[in-house]
C-alpha cells in the first residue's frame, strides 16, 4: 500500500495504530521510502515493542488504554496533519501484501498440504493467505486460530456478521481486536474452512515446545497457529499430514515469560493444579505424601488453623498421563480425603496459589477480579472510586507482561450500599467480574461461618 503512495502524500508523511507488527511494518517501509512516519501505539504496550519501532526511526506515540483509543487518535491526528492513514487490516492492498506469505509457503512446499494454520485478529493475515492459496491450491485447509477469550471473527463467522466482543483478553496482545475488519470478514466467509480457540494454557505450551525444540522464544500471539494445528491434530487423529503454521512474533518480555513458564506444563497437561481437606490432626501430612505417592509435588500452599477441624491445603502436582493423575485423586477420595481439581480454575492459577493464610471472617465481603490497564494512576484511580468510602479487606496484584492486569480485589460492602457501589464500579470503566461463587473462593478463602 505505502509502495502505491504518491510523491506528494509520501512528503506529508504516514500515520498509522498498531500494538506490534504492523508498527514495526510501516515504520520499515517508512525508512525505505524517505518519508516520516508516526506510530500509535496503547500506553499499555510493552517496551520492547514500542522500542523496535522507535530504532527503525520513526516518532512513537502511546496513547490511549487499547488498540481502539490508539486507533482513534491515530485517525484524528491524520486528519489534522494531512498524513495518510495506513490501516492495519482492512485494506485490498494491505491483505494482498500479508497474503505474500501464502504465496511463499505454497512456492516453498511442493508436496502435499492439509492445512494451514494462521492466527487471527482483525483478520488481514488469514484473508490474504486464503485468497491467494484458495486460488492455487484449493485442497488446501485453512484454519484460523483464536484466543478463547478474543474470538471476533470465530463469533463473527457463526453470526453471519460482524460481532463486537465486550471483552477482549489481553494475553495475547498482538490478536487482541474487538471487531474484525469488514473486507477480511468477506473474504474470511467466503474462503476460510474454519476457526479453532484455544486457552492461554495451551499457548503457553507451544511457547515451551518452541523453545526446546528450535531454542527460539514466540510471544503469545506468534505461537497461537501452533496450539490450534497441535488441538486440530489431536482432535481429528490427523497423523502422516503435512501441515503449517504461521509463527507471526517473538515480541516476548520477561514479565510474560514468568506467566509463561508457569503455565506450561498446565497446558501441556504435565501438571495438575489441586486442593485437598486434610484433618487437623498430627500425621496427616504424613499420610497426604503417602497416597501422592511417586508424583512429583511441584508446589504446596499450607496454614495452620487452631480453629478448623479440616485443613485446605493447595498443591500442583507433575503428571504424566489423566489416569495417573485419576488414580491419585481415587486414593485420597477412598481415604475421605475430599480433593478438587482446579487445573482450569483461572482463579486459581492466577491468584490463589499465591496465597497462604487460609480463611478469614470478613462482613458483608464482595469479591471481584479488575482489569487494571498497565499505566501508571491506574491503581490511584481505582482507590478514588471506593476508598475510603468502603474497606478493601483483600488485593492481590502481579505484573504479568499483559496490556491489562488482572487483580483480585475484596471490599467490604454492606447490601443497602451495594447499588452505589456497582454504580462507581460501571463508571470507573475498568473490565470486572464477580468471584464470589468460585469453587476456590468458597474453599480457600470464604468463611463457612458467613
Amino acid at each position: 500500500m505505502m509502495a502505491k503512495l504518491s510523491r506528494e502524500q509520501l512528503e506529508r508523511g504516514v500515520i498509522c495504530s498498531s500494538a506490534g507488527n504492523h508498527a514495526q511494518g510501516v515504520a520499515l517501509s517508512a525508512q525505505r521510502l524517505g518519508c516520516d512516519a508516526v506510530i500509535v501505539m496503547p500506553v499499555t504496550t510493552p517496551e520492547i515493542k514500542w522500542r523496535s519501532v522507535e530504532r527503525l526511526g520513526a516518532t512513537v506515540v502511546l496513547k490511549g488504554d487499547s488498540y481502539d483509543e490508539a486507533q482513534s487518535y491515530a485517525k484524528q491526528r491524520c486528519e489534522q496533519e494531512g498524513r495518510t492513514f495506513i490501516p492495519p487490516f482492512d485494506h485490498p492492498d494491505v491483505i494482498a501484501g500479508q497474503g505474500t506469505i501464502g504465496m511463499e509457503i505454497v512456492r516453498q512446499l511442493q508436496g502435499p498440504l492439509h492445512a494451514i494454520f494462521v492466527p487471527v485478529g482483525g483478520g488481514g493475515l488469514i484473508a490474504g493467505i486464503a485468497a491467494y492459496v484458495k486460488r492455487v491450491r484449493p485442497e488446501v485447509k485453512i484454519i484460523g486460530v483464536e484466543p478463547s477469550d478474543a474470538n471476533a471473527m470465530a463469533l463473527s463467522l457463526c453470526h453471519g456478521q460482524r460481532v463486537m466482543l465486550e471483552h477482549v483478553g489481553g494475553f495475547a496482545d498482538g490478536v487482541a481486536v474487538k471487531v474484525v475488519g469488514e473486507e477480511t470478514f468477506r473474504l474470511c466467509w467466503e474462503l476460510v474452512d474454519g476457526i479453532v480457540l484455544v486457552s492461554r494454557d495451551a499457548i503457553c505450551a507451544s511457547i515451551k515446545d518452541m523453545f526446546e525444540e528450535k531454542r527460539s522464544i514466540l510471544e503469545p500471539a506468534g505461537a497461537l497457529a501452533l496450539a490450534g494445528a497441535e488441538a486440530y491434530c489431536k482432535y481429528y487423529g490427523l497423523k502422516g499430514e503435512n501441515v503449517v503454521a504461521i509463527t507471526s512474533g517473538a515480541n516476548m518480555n520477561f514479565d510474560r515469560l514468568r506467566l509463561v513458564t508457569e503455565l506450561a506444563d498446565v497446558g501441556r497437561k504435565r501438571e495438575a493444579v489441586l486442593a485437598t481437606f486434610l484433618p487437623e490432626e498430627q500425621g496427616s501430612f504424613k499420610k497426604f505424601a503417602e497416597l501422592v505417592g511417586r508424583m512429583n509435588i511441584t508446589e504446596f500452599k499450607y496454614r495452620y488453623d487452631c480453629n478448623a477441624k479440616d485443613a485446605l491445603v493447595l498443591y500442583s502436582v507433575g503428571i504424566y498421563t489423566d489416569d495417573e493423575l485419576r488414580a491419585m485423586v481415587e486414593r485420597m477420595e477412598s481415604s475421605k480425603l475430599k480433593t478438587v481439581d482446579l487445573t482450569d480454575n483461572d482463579l486459581a492459577k492466577d491468584h490463589l496459589r499465591y496465597f497462604i493464610g487460609g480463611r478469614s471472617e470478613v462482613t458483608d465481603e464482595l469479591v471481584y477480579r479488575f482489569i487494571f490497564p498497565e499505566r501508571p494512576g491506574a491503581l490511584m484511580k481505582f482507590l478514588d472510586a471506593f476508598s475510603p468510602r468502603w474497606n478493601i479487606s483483600l488485593f492481590h496484584y502481579r505484573a504479568q507482561g499483559e496490556t491489562g492486569a488482572n487483580v483480585l480485589v475484596g471490599i467490604q460492602v454492606p447490601q443497602e450500599e451495594f447499588d452505589e457501589f456497582k454504580n462507581r464500579a460501571d463508571n470507573l470503566g475498568y473490565e470486572y467480574m464477580s468471584e464470589l461463587n468460585n469453587e476456590i473462593y468458597q474453599l480457600l478463602l470464604c468463611d463457612p461461618k458467613m
